[in-house]
């Protein structure tokens, strides 16, 4: 379980490919003396099993397996060197819950259809950027105005929508520690509905 705050963004610095597993080898900031196998860690979205680790630099490297099910829905099997990813690490008894609930479990892929700068670029506080997002036409009636969305594994607060389309606002705090920063119109974002909204659909299809 997770909130979508980031806490890092790491670094994909290799890749193998198995018969029907990909593994992929990140680059991180966290001390590798509080990672454990079989922890699990959402990489820009899905939730992934670590399935091995060792200290690297002033940090940490730690390998996850991705299979053909998280391939298919995300945006996993575009990920190649050098590919920087946003990650949090799953939540103990205690933590502050900044965002939402969020699971790690990827529904499908949304692209950016537009990105607009909101602030000058000698805003002392840094840039602030609105996203126009495109969602998948079978999840487009999960997200709500005003509602919650996880985005590449952030949380974010969903300004307005338009049949299928949708808007979010990053502070520049968000595009400063985040991957956001680099994002642009044609990206793909894993999206995760919010889990609410999710089972009160399915309640209301189950109702007839």
């Amino acid at each position: 379980m997770f909130t979508g705050i980031v806490t890092d963004v790491g670094r994909v610095s290799a890749v193998s490919e198995a018969a029907n597993v990909r593994r992929i080898r990140i680059e991180s900031a966290y001390d590798p003396a509080t990672i454990q196998l079989g922890a699990s860690i959402a990489c820009s979205g899905p939730c992934l099993t670590v399935v091995g680790f060792g200290p690297q630099g002033a940090g940490a490297w730690f390998e996850v397996d991705a299979a053909a099910e998280t391939l298919a829905r995300t945006s996993v099997s575009n990920w190649g060197e050098g590919t920087r990813v946003n990650l949090e690490r799953s939540l103990k008894i205690g933590d502050e819950l900044g965002g939402h609930i969020v699971t790690g479990h990827v529904d499908g892929v949304a692209e950016i259809v537009r990105r607009v700068e909101m602030s000058a670029s000698d805003d002392p506080w840094g840039p602030t950027a609105r996203f126009d997002i495109r969602a998948p036409a079978r999840l487009s009636r999960f997200i709500a105005e005003k509602g919650s969305v996880a985005l590449d594994g952030t949380s974010l607060t969903v300004n307005s929508v338009e049949g299928d389309v949708f808007s979010v606002l990053l502070i520049p705090h968000t595009l400063a520690v985040t991957t956001w920063g680099d994002r642009k119109a044609g990206d793909g974002l894993n999206l995760e509905v919010d889990l609410m909204a999710r089972y009160a659909a399915r309640l209301s299809e189950a109702r007839g």
